[in-house]
């Protein structure tokens, strides 16, 4: 406290490690630190969260009820709530990775976006990406994992299944709902859906009584 760390309650900080942080930093309430976790300036922690071996950059916030284990964060990211950074996660600068969100073995370019309810697991993410709520990397195929590789200014539509190894290139647009099993091209839309259909004069089954 004395070298700039405001505490929301400092009988409800438990440090398990090294504790390393800059200036303006601020820690709230019921906040884990384990092994070596650096903090740098401006950083904010927000309650219940848990911080494991990790460095966080020049003003990036954490909210509340977040899990970053073995991972790093670049300057101005914004993560959680209820965000879980499992190792291997690297964030650059101005990145948002947001409520519901588990990362693991994911390298994310500047100002790119995850924001709900996502999974993304080793994947390669370009800048200025964003990642549609629902969307999965689906990596392990039962014996190995696979990369997923997302290229610059990407747009991945909600509730998709990016089924790993999978290039998707600069530009590209995912249609909301695909499963995509084979590479998308730059700047196109690529769309992988069932077929809609109606079905005339059907009738809902009915409970007997």
């Amino acid at each position: 406290m004395k070298e700039g760390v405001t505490l929301a309650d400092p009988q409800r900080l438990d440090i398990r490690g090294t504790l390393t942080c800059g200036k303006d930093v601020f820690i709230d309430a019921n906040v884990t630190v384990i092994g070596e976790v650096t903090l740098h300036d401006g950083v904010s922690i927000g309650p219940n969260t848990v911080l494991d071996h990790c460095t966080l950059g020049k003003g990036t916030e954490v909210f509340s009820h977040s899990v970053i284990e073995h991972s790093t964060a670049g300057e101005h990211c914004l993560i959680g709530p209820y965000a879980r950074f499992r190792p291997g996660t690297e964030l650059s600068d101005h990145v948002k990775v947001g409520n519901f969100v588990e990362t693991k073995k994911a390298v994310v370019g500047p100002r790119s976006k995850i924001n709900h309810l996502s999974y993304v697991g080793d994947s390669e993410i370009g800048a200025e990406v964003n990642v549609g709520a629902g969307t999965i990397t689906c990596n392990y195929d039962g014996a190995n994992k696979h990369l997923t590789v997302m290229g610059d200014g990407a747009f991945i539509g909600s509730n998709s299944a990016l089924v790993a190894p999978v290039t998707i290139g600069k530009g590209a647009t995912i249609g909301a709902g695909t499963t995509l099993t084979k590479d998308a091209p730059e700047g196109q839309l690529t769309v992988g859906r069932g077929k809609q259909v109606t079905v005339p004069g059907w009738q809902r089954p009915l409970k007997k009584h």
